[in-house]
């Protein structure tokens, strides 16, 4: 009787172990099969973007366009929070949904020597940190468009946005 008992359970484990396949082989093919897609792409990319023979560069003549018409900008409903001044067109360089982080990047910004604020969107629940705010829509370009140039290597303020307050 112990002889069946111990044969059947050896059975068992003879199954399980070789039933039991590593999920380490399944992650590691689908990785190389991402991996030799990847590779692939870059070849096309790379065959499609084979050097042909240089066109003669025509300088085309100078557009001028106003700035107003160039820039998108996003209208809402805010309200002043922190700070002073709020105009009709404001450079906004970050938003949260916490207070404390944008009275961080106001903090900040003001110790660089700009005059932050922080506004409220009530129907988004989000607050918004405004560099500066402007009467124009021509003046908010201008500066947004150096504080951009101002901080290359930040790509959060390379998405600087300008808002038009919604009264």
């Amino acid at each position: 009787m112990k002889k069946v008992v111990v044969l059947g359970m050896g059975l068992c484990v003879a199954l399980a172990f070789s039933s039991c396949k590593s999920n380490e082989s399944a992650y590691k093919r689908a990785y190389e099969k991402a991996k030799q897609q990847e590779l692939a792409e870059a070849a096309n990319a790379a065959e499609t973007t084979a050097p042909a023979e240089p066109a003669p560069v025509v300088e085309p003549a100078p557009v001028t366009t106003p700035v107003e018409t160039t820039a998108p900008v996003r209208e809402e409903r805010v309200e002043l929070v922190s700070g002073n001044g709020l105009k009709a067109y404001s450079v906004i360089c970050g938003s949260f949904g916490v207070k404390a982080n944008a009275d961080g990047l106001k903090t900040w910004l003001d110790n660089e020597g700009y005059n932050a604020k922080v506004v409220y969107n009530a129907e988004r629940n989000m607050y918004r940190v405004a560099v500066e705010s402007f009467d124009t829509r021509s003046e908010a370009v201008r500066a947004r468009d150096a504080f951009k140039a101002k901080y290359p290597n930040r790509d959060d303020f390379q998405e600087a946005w300008l808002l038009s307050r919604v009264y």
